[in-house]
């Protein structure tokens, strides 16, 4: 057992890009799930572990790690085999700047936090909601989509599965949630299908997590 505990929740796609990554490694991790319907990541023995007070957090021997993407880099470091990040500099910015697009610029504009403020503070409805997130989505696979058409292979970049791929996965799965339309991006929907096929991808699938519903 590798020591490590990755606080989640089976519907975040930020955890889910970590499990990922753990079951592409071969990772061996327990996990506790905060249901963020409920507020449970507000409670105050999590928030003693993250002060932030989001999911996902991974405790490991060496102390407790926030936000997804430093978790990946920390992972890649502490396990580097298989790689994550290509051998060569410009092919790991590439492949970082893809998983940027997603994570900093594209989910925080959909995550649960965001639409709730929309209710709450604007009065969005649901149609609202699902245009909000239709045009965050589509702008930044717009621009994914040319990625990945000139640095993709079977993956979003190259080959092999990348950080880029542990974010892309989950992004689509939140974008076919709100019926946003994938059609105009024919190699993120490939490269998300490829993935999906992998028992690595599957088994960290919301469907397949211990708190489910």
């Amino acid at each position: 057992m590798s020591g490590l505990v990755l606080h989640g929740y089976w519907r975040s796609t930020a955890s889910w890009r970590i499990r990922i990554a753990l079951a592409l490694k071969g990772i061996a991790h327990e996990q506790i799930t905060h249901d963020l319907r409920t507020g449970e990541q507000g409670d105050e023995d999590y928030l003693a572990l993250n002060p932030q007070g989001l999911v996902p957090a991974l405790v490991a021997p060496g102390g407790t790690f926030p936000q997804s993407l430093a978790i990946l880099e920390w992972l890649e470091e502490s396990w580097p085999v298989p790689r994550l990040l290509p051998e060569d500099r410009t092919g790991r910015a590439r492949v970082r700047a893809m998983a940027d697009l997603i994570c900093c610029d594209i989910h925080p504009l959909n995550n649960l936090r965001v639409l709730r403020a929309l209710r709450a503070d604007f009065g969005a409805d649901d149609a609202a909601i699902e245009a909000w997130v239709g045009g965050w989505i589509g702008a930044g696979f717009a621009v994914l989509e040319r990625q990945i058409a000139q640095f993709g292979g079977r993956f979003a970049f190259g080959d092999a599965p990348t950080f880029a791929d542990c974010c892309l996965v989950p992004q689509v799965y939140a974008a076919e949630r709100f019926a946003v339309d994938l059609d105009p991006f024919p190699a993120i929907r490939r490269v998300a299908a490829d993935c999906s096929d992998m028992p690595s991808f599957r088994s960290a699938h919301p469907a397949h997590q211990p708190d489910t519903d």
